[in-house]
């Protein structure tokens, strides 16, 4: 007991003595003080006293898939900033090969009685996988958001990027440097955003939509790189990946078939993630706006956890086409 107190006390900047009013419910205590003496205890893994376990503690998980790709680690420093500035800390939670699962992270979460929940690229977005700890947020009414597009059934609030602007903006960009044969590299088959990609992209061609030129990868430069194969081999002369690391994987794989990019093929990524004007040739993507998402993110969740109202709606915001060295006129 003794070494907790002193631990708390020096987390906050306290005096043991108070850390102790605060956690025998005893007068004489600013709010902010207790709030803070309550959110360290939850933070260096302490239960909170019986008398306030019922009080949800000032904490946020995040949770992200990986943190390989980088659009995943910006996105988070974008929302725990926001979150950091409301009186809330986050709690960074990552999906790893073998390690603690979405819903695990979901138990740990609810034991710690956290204000609320971020989901970013999670299961929501495969229609195929298991969606069991999603509604249990909702029956505990959590205070919880995703962000991009999700099944739909399940009654959350979503902030997205605009899958199919995305998809009109970089086949535009293609089409008007003479490219006819665009090749589609994609998520899982179940991946939500991909789907709507996929569905802009069929619109988009028409008659002229040919199921060979759509290809199918897990979201990493080694599957970008074995999916387009299959797409050069169609006749592909540019390709649109749904991520910038899919994006990357073509790159090699037009490289290590004697091509270059973008002399003989084109390539477009997905996010504009950090380092992809470096690259070689710097990479032509998609922005997706995430310090905008993130601010909406922040701004929604807060709302829901302050009591108000928050529609279990989809905020679409509007990508951006950044032209590099990776596109160009079809020879």
């Amino acid at each position: 007991m003794t070494r907790r107190l002193a631990e708390v006390a020096r987390k906050v900047g306290v005096s043991e003595a108070t850390v102790s009013r605060v956690l025998n419910g005893r007068p004489g205590v600013a709010e902010s003080t207790r709030t803070a003496v309550l959110t360290a205890l939850d933070v260096l893994g302490y239960e909170r006293p019986t008398q306030l376990r019922g009080e949800r503690a000032r904490l946020v998980g995040l949770v992200l898939p990986e943190l390989q790709n980088p659009i995943f680690p910006a996105l988070a420093e974008i929302m725990a900033n926001g979150l950091a500035q409301q009186g809330f800390t986050p709690v960074l939670c990552t999906g790893t090969a073998g390690g603690v699962s979405e819903a695990e992270y979901v138990d740990l979460l609810l034991q710690q009685q956290v204000s609320g929940v971020v989901f970013a690229g999670g299961l929501y977005a495969q229609a195929d996988a298991s969606h069991e700890h999603y509604r249990r947020l909702v029956e505990r009414k959590l205070p919880t958001v995703l962000v991009n597009a999700a099944i739909g059934h399940l009654g959350l609030p979503q902030v997205s990027c605009d899958d199919a602007v995305a998809v009109e903006q970089a086949l535009n960009h293609l089409f008007s440097l003479g490219h006819e044969k665009v090749g589609l590299l994609l998520g899982p088959p179940d991946h939500v955003p991909s789907r709507r990609k996929l569905e802009a992209y069929r619109a988009k061609l028409g008659e002229d939509f040919r199921e060979d030129l759509v290809s199918h990868g897990m979201f990493s430069l080694e599957s970008g790189q074995a999916a387009t194969t299959a797409l050069l081999r169609a006749g592909a002369t540019a390709i649109l990946a749904a991520s910038d690391l899919l994006a990357l994987g073509a790159v090699r794989c037009v490289r290590r078939q004697g091509a270059s990019v973008p002399d003989d093929v084109s390539v477009v990524g997905y996010d504009d993630s950090a380092l992809m004007q470096c690259v070689d040739p710097p990479l032509t993507t998609i922005r997706q706006p995430i310090e905008s998402m993130g601010r909406a993110v922040v701004e929604l969740l807060v709302k829901r956890i302050s009591g108000g109202t928050v529609a279990a709606e989809e905020l679409l915001y509007t990508p951006e086409l950044v032209v590099r060295g990776s596109t160009g006129r079809r020879h």
